[in-house]
């Protein structure tokens, strides 16, 4: 999400922070009013009532035309869609944390489950126990299956020798490596699975279950 968006989205909450402006919605949502009616029906000094309205104009929720010597106020529905349409959806509001160092997080599950330096490829490493959490055992699972190289078909007996280096629970961790997608297995052959290297990003880790 672009500085721009992202300050409207800041703007947005900040003005919405507020019971009485929230209350203004909700009555400008099915009626015009005046500021004299506003200030009545929600037992508030006009001068305040006018505040909140020009904290709601700022982001074009409202919208005012002249009525003689007066201004009357309704909600902008039109506005308030256009908003939820550029910030409201699962993409944008995901994107949010563009900037948020998942890779953070992953090392330091592997620093709790990973005796050694899994940094480095050359030390002796070895998996303490397998996480119960779902997430951290992706990272885990993430970390395995990298000891595998890509476009090898490996036999069940080489995948069991090359898990057992790391943990001895080769037949739980090689269900997992296949149930979390990050490998194929037909007919007892395996192989590093190229749509799972695409869901084991650091993106995807928060939508990580096993496939059944």
């Amino acid at each position: 999400m672009n500085s721009e968006k992202f300050e409207i989205l800041l703007r947005f909450f900040k003005a919405l922070a507020d019971e009485s402006r929230l209350k203004i919605l909700g009555i400008l949502s099915n009626q015009e009013c005046s500021v004299e009616e506003l200030a009545a029906l929600l037992q508030l000094k006009e001068p305040t009532v006018s505040h909140h309205l020009s904290r709601l104009k700022e982001l074009n929720l409202v919208r005012m035309r002249p009525d003689g010597n007066a201004h009357l106020y309704q909600l902008d529905n039109e506005a308030l869609q256009n908003i939820s349409k550029e910030i409201f959806t699962p993409e944008k509001m995901s994107s949010l944390v563009e900037d948020v160092n998942t890779e953070a997080w992953e090392n330091k599950v592997l620093k709790t489950y990973i005796e050694g330096d899994f940094h480095n490829s050359q030390e002796p490493q070895r998996l303490k126990e397998i996480p119960a959490s779902r997430k951290k055992r992706f990272v885990v699972l993430k970390w395995l299956v990298d000891k595998f190289d890509i476009d090898v078909n490996y036999p069940e007996r080489v995948v069991n020798e090359v898990i057992k280096r790391y943990h001895p629970d080769c037949a739980t961790l090689r269900q997992e490596l296949v149930g979390y997608q990050l490998m194929n297995r037909e007919q007892g052959i395996y192989s590093r699975s190229r749509s799972g290297i695409l869901d084991a990003s650091p993106s995807g880790i928060l939508d990580a279950s096993p496939k059944q």
